[in-house]
């Protein structure tokens, strides 16, 4: 609540909610994994539960006190400190070209239009074939024009995009998206 411009949520996401989105994880191989905006870490621990021995899980978050936090709380979590909008360059310095999952919990309605495709674009870029992006949001907010218009850049982005049933044991409800095949620009 102290930072409604950086933090969307005033709870952390629900188990149920995390394993719904941590679903995308791939369970065989050497998967490499990207959480955008972790935040207290609520979808991390059902995204780590998923991965295999071998895979590897990247946080991407902004805050640096919740990267202090996470790195303290959560130690077997790679952190770094950054912007999801520079998310290949993030990605490269770490030594990662492609991903097969991104998980986000960003806060996507408090974020201008222009920020938003900026991040989709970069999670296109990243995304190995095969890969999937996925990401929420909240059932109150679904009619806004913001949560409409968000789905509508989901659509021009991504060939494929699927939504889950409603999460009820979640506050507040969410659906989850689950995005495949980038347009390539």
């Amino acid at each position: 609540m102290r930072k409604p411009n950086l933090v969307g949520a005033v709870v952390p996401s629900s188990p149920n909610l995390a394993r719904e989105m941590a679903a995308v994880v791939p369970t065989s191989g050497r998967p490499v994994v990207v959480e955008l905006g972790p935040g207290t870490g609520a979808l991390s621990g059902a995204i780590s539960r998923r991965l295999p021995a071998g895979g590897r899980q990247v946080a991407i978050e902004l805050d640096g006190g919740m990267v202090e936090y996470l790195r303290g709380e959560l130690p077997w979590l790679e952190v770094i400190q950054g912007d999801a909008a520079r998310l290949g360059d993030l990605l490269g310095e770490a030594g990662i070209e492609r991903v097969d999952a991104v998980v986000s919990g960003l806060p996507w309605s408090i974020f201008p239009a222009d920020l938003q495709q900026a991040i989709l674009d970069q999670v296109g870029a990243v995304l190995a074939p095969g890969g999937a992006f996925t990401t929420f949001a909240y059932v109150h907010a679904l009619g806004m024009s913001g949560a409409r218009q968000f789905r509508r850049r989901l659509d021009l982005t991504f060939d494929e995009v699927l939504t889950s049933r409603t999460v009820w044991r979640n506050v507040p409800p969410a659906r989850s998206y689950v995005c495949r095949r980038p347009h390539q620009n």
